[in-house]
């Protein structure tokens, strides 16, 4: 055999010897390049009311690792800023609209306008990094022009105020989905956190997922209870999402997505989101958090009156039973499950950065998404699963909310007698 053949042929060897094999980083990194990450859920805007009062005046949101901390008078670190989402190869965002379910529905609906607001001004604050959006195609845009398409979210129905009227004008703000409750039941629908007063939805929660549907408005499931799951996906006829929410048949909070649910939502075309709120990720860490609460009724009933002496003992049993940490591996054990029941078509990524306080190592701020896909990786999916996860499945949702709408724009508002 001749040199000019064997020279072909060694190539081929190399080319084909697990050395030119992609490793999982660099297939997550290349997913990540072709189709940024588009998150369910970030409560900067929230941050920005409790640390500054919505004052953006001296609020730098490309580096936010040192800013004031208006319940603490020092600084802390927020989970998010621009330079970290360019690490985290995020790129696009649902920014949540977010207000105290405790709050009387006028004063909610009131608060509402006002985090809308602070959030188009802090977008219009940083036009080359940021663009607002209100439609998949904006999203695409934004992806084309290297921003970070910024979507509204409002978590919560205490925010309409029991009104379709106002449900339609937080449409019209740019609102392009809602979260059915937060941690409380609403007039018209059950709370995961809540006791059950509605037994899911009551007819005029039907209503409201069906003008949602109408406007083009998609239906969020995170925080609400199994009953209203269910009711809900009974009434959608366009796919419905979990904005921030797990398995339930892994970590067995109110919060996450029973397997029924799951099979359901395959049928209607939705997606879950997982997040890395680490107390809907770990067994683990949920028995740790009950281990401490049950420690502090011990301490409270022992030193009545003596707070001091409660926060001292309850101090020194923590530095014997340290918190539980949370592992990537254990999110992408989410991943793997809601592949298995629903497919890898319903899964997305719903961060819930800057509103909770603990996440698994290594995914501790916005920087970290690429943590989890290096994980699916090397769990063996593939690239074009992965910009799935990352991206695809949230745009494949939009463009069908938005096409049922198109479809449906010769339909009536549906209208109901105001009290």
């Amino acid at each position: 055999m001749t040199m000019k053949r064997l020279i072909p042929c060694a190539t081929a060897l190399l080319l084909a010897s697990p050395l030119a094999a992609e490793t999982p980083e660099q297939t997550a990194q290349a997913a990540l390049r072709e189709a940024p990450v588009w998150d369910g859920h970030n409560d900067v805007p929230e941050g920005l009311r409790n640390r500054r009062g919505n004052v953006l005046a001296g609020f730098d949101f490309t580096d936010t690792t040192h800013e004031p901390d208006a319940r603490t008078g020092g600084t802390s670190a927020m989970n998010t800023d621009l330079a970290r989402m360019a690490q985290g190869h995020l790129g696009a965002q649902f920014w949540s609209i977010y207000v105290p379910a405790t709050l009387p529905e006028p004063q909610a609906v009131l608060e509402t306008l006002e985090q809308i607001d602070v959030l188009k001004r802090l977008v219009a604050k940083y036009p080359d990094r940021m663009m607002l959006a209100t439609s998949s195609a904006d999203v695409a845009a934004a992806f084309g022009r290297g921003k970070v398409a910024s979507l509204m979210g409002i978590e919560g129905g205490h925010s309409i105020g029991s009104s379709l009227g106002v449900l339609r004008q937080m449409y019209a703000l740019g609102a392009r989905y809602m979260t059915l409750t937060h941690y409380r039941n609403t007039p018209w629908a059950d709370s995961a956190d809540d006791a059950p007063l509605h037994h899911g939805l009551t007819d005029f929660g039907r209503d409201v997922v069906r003008e949602m549907n109408r406007l083009g408005m998609v239906v969020d499931l995170s925080h609400v209870s199994a009953e209203t799951m269910r009711d809900a996906l009974a009434v959608a006829r366009a796919p419905v999402i979990f904005s921030h929410s797990n398995s339930a048949a892994l970590t067995n909070d109110s919060r996450n997505v029973p397997d029924d649910v799951l099979a359901m939502l395959k049928d209607n075309g939705g997606i879950v989101m997982v997040t890395g709120v680490a107390d809907f990720v770990s067994e683990g860490r949920r028995a740790w958090l009950a281990d401490q609460a049950a420690e502090k009724a011990r301490l409270e009933w022992l030193w009545q009156e003596q707070p001091d002496k409660v926060a001292a003992e309850l101090e020194a049993w923590q530095q014997e039973h340290p918190a539980v940490s949370v592992t990537v591996a254990e999110l992408a054990d989410h991943v793997d499950h809601i592949r298995e029941v629903a497919g890898i078509d319903h899964i997305g990524v719903g961060g819930d950065y800057d509103g909770w306080y603990a996440f698994p190592v290594g995914m501790e701020d916005v920087s970290g998404y690429p943590q989890l896909f290096t994980e699916l990786a090397r769990r063996g999916y593939s690239k074009a699963d992965l910009e799935k996860i990352s991206s695809g499945n949230m745009m494949r949702v939009m463009k069908a909310a938005e096409r049922y709408a198109q479809a449906h724009s010769a339909d009536p508002p549906i209208e109901r007698p105001v009290r």
